[in-house]
């Protein structure tokens, strides 16, 4: 005998209910953690942009290259001090394939870094199609580049221990460009971003200490939507030291 046709009526209405929750949902939440980052991004005078797809093309490692991120969007743009001086910061959330699955957290360095370094949980499938060359573990992580000989003369063991102080939330951490870059957890909310900070700050003195004056307003630092957006044509100011 067979299922009677009420019953796959009442199983497609009740899957397209849990669908429609699901989306209701997901938007709920996007709507909350654009809220909260725009708050966060008040609270320290900084500026934000809800989207920006010119920002994730500058980068091409890391869990940029991982996701196969899209756009940029619940962008904060701002600068924050370190124990070498002050420095602009990004912080953003990756989309891809409509769905967010990590925010960035982006320092910059005063130099271009000579090598890509990738640092990625042992845990995270790392694995892409154009992954960097395996250098091998470093401490709780195991280190990729695009130029192994170079990598080793920036993987220093002060380096290697501050990468392993990051957290188990965070994925990959790398350099790239004039970049130091770490993902974390989409669910990440201010208190942990800013230690994040915090953490990629130590990190950026380590491979860039300055020794001469940082000139904050530097043209060479990019920003987001320059074109579209013209009141981010310089950094902002930072927040108070943290």
């Amino acid at each position: 005998m067979g299922i009677p046709a009420w019953v796959w009526f009442v199983i497609a209405a009740v899957a397209l209910v849990a669908g429609l929750l699901l989306l209701a949902v997901d938007r709920t939440r996007e709507g909350s953690r654009n809220r909260e980052r725009m708050r966060w991004s008040d609270l320290r005078g900084w500026q934000f942009v809800e989207e920006d797809e010119r920002l994730v093309r500058q980068w091409s490692g890391g869990a940029l290259g991982y996701f196969r991120a899209e756009t940029a969007v619940n962008v904060v743009v701002g600068s924050t001090f370190t124990a070498d001086g002050r420095r602009p910061v990004f912080v953003f959330d990756i989309e891809a394939d409509g769905q967010i699955p990590a925010v960035v957290v982006a320092v910059r360095c005063n130099r271009v870094h000579p090598v890509l370094v990738e640092l990625w949980l042992a845990s995270v499938p790392f694995q892409r199609a154009d992954m960097p060359e395996l250098l091998g573990p470093v401490g709780q992580r195991y280190a990729f580049a695009d130029d192994p000989e170079g990598a080793r003369a920036v993987i220093t063991q002060e380096l290697v221990d501050a990468a392993d102080a990051l957290g188990g939330d965070v994925g990959v951490a790398w350099l790239e460009n004039e970049w130091v870059l770490a993902s974390v957890a989409p669910q990440a909310g201010p208190s942990r971003l800013e230690r994040l900070l915090r953490d990629l700050g130590e990190i950026a003195d380590i491979v860039d200490p300055f020794d001469e004056e940082y000139d904050a307003g530097a043209t060479r630092h990019w920003q987001p939507g320059q074109s579209e957006q013209p009141g981010l044509s310089t950094p902002p100011p930072a927040g108070p030291a943290q």
